[in-house]
């Protein structure tokens, strides 16, 4: 830290010398006309448009400390925000955070999961460009992502039409791998747990995929059936997915194995892997790094595998709050 004492609490630091620290290296950008320091920061955006979303991440519901370090939990909830922005087609320009925490929680592990943060944000294109501090009894990370269509149309959940394939980008079932190891007490694979603490994500997907015509699209961070369910209700169609396109990777079936689960069950329910779905008409060429995984057919809002509803399946398949 920059006074060379690194066990000093937020308390010991105080809030207006952590937020100094917070924001002392952050890197700045174009679209940046006034950055951190001042009552509220000021954007400029190609086409006059925001999109903007927010997340609240907490501890013990979406990260835990004896299974993450700082900087994975830093990843973790700058991506959450980020890969919605992405899922709009657009392009994240720029991140708010708010922050709860405890006085006595330690200011190397903030200093370090806003590193993680910064990280996460610079391969998406995006800086912190401010936020909030305050004291409380928990971990809490409010993220406001701020993002521009650069002169696009948004693409949201209701425009699938029937006819339309279905393609995903980026790993599924990867972190519901992970998080079942480490439920049972397990480090390794380190690859699944990592997949578990940070998402690996690819922040090109949701642009290309609006530019090659895409007509809904979401990211997967509660589970494949129940996101791609958000589509078939706000487009009013069914869709169809296709169990036999996913290609189930050697880790995966390592885990399940010595678990003795079926581990298109992860790839069908498990998120925060962050994957993109988006729907694409027929005869529009899918872009680099898309596989179509299912079709949108005419029917009832509805979400099938194969033509029709897993027998294994209880609920909404997937996570939700409150449940």
């Amino acid at each position: 830290m920059a006074d060379g004492k690194t066990d000093r609490t937020v308390g010991d630091i105080g809030e207006f010398a952590l937020i100094e620290r917070l924001v002392s290296d952050t890197p700045t950008s174009p679209a940046i006309e006034v950055g951190p320091g001042d009552d509220a920061a000021v954007i400029g955006l190609s086409d006059g448009r925001v999109v903007a979303c927010v997340d609240v991440l907490v501890e013990g519901t979406h990260f835990r400390r004896d299974w993450s370090n700082a900087i994975d939990v830093g990843r973790r909830i700058a991506a959450a925000s980020l890969s919605d922005i992405n899922a709009m087609g657009a392009q994240c320009s720029s991140l708010l955070v708010g922050l709860v925490a405890p006085g006595d929680l330690a200011g190397a592990w903030i200093m370090e999961a806003a590193a993680g943060l910064k990280e996460e944000a610079a391969s998406a294109g995006a800086v912190l460009i401010g936020g909030d501090t305050t004291q409380g009894d928990s971990i809490v990370f409010s993220v406001t992502a701020l993002g521009s269509l650069d002169g696009r149309a948004p693409v949201t959940r209701g425009g699938a039409q029937p006819g339309d394939r279905v393609a995903v980008c980026g790993r599924l079932g990867w972190a519901a791998a992970g998080l079942a190891v480490l439920g049972r007490g397990f480090r390794s694979p380190k690859v699944l747990v990592d997949a578990h603490r940070f998402p690996v994500i690819d922040y090109t997907c949701g642009p290309r995929a609006a530019a090659a015509g895409a007509t809904a699209m979401i990211d997967i961070s509660d589970g494949l059936i129940a996101d791609v369910g958000h589509i078939a209700a706000a487009s009013n169609v069914a869709i169809d997915l296709d169990s036999t396109t996913l290609e189930v990777a050697e880790p995966l079936q390592a885990a399940a194995a010595a678990y003795n689960v079926d581990p298109k069950i992860w790839m069908l329910t498990g998120g925060d892997d962050h994957a993109l779905v988006a729907c694409l008409p027929e005869g529009v060429e899918l872009p680099d790094g898309f596989l179509e995984i299912g079709r949108i057919r005419e029917g009832a809002a509805q979400v099938t595998v194969d033509g029709s509803e897993p027998e294994w399946l209880e609920g909404p398949g997937g996570f939700t709050h409150f449940a």
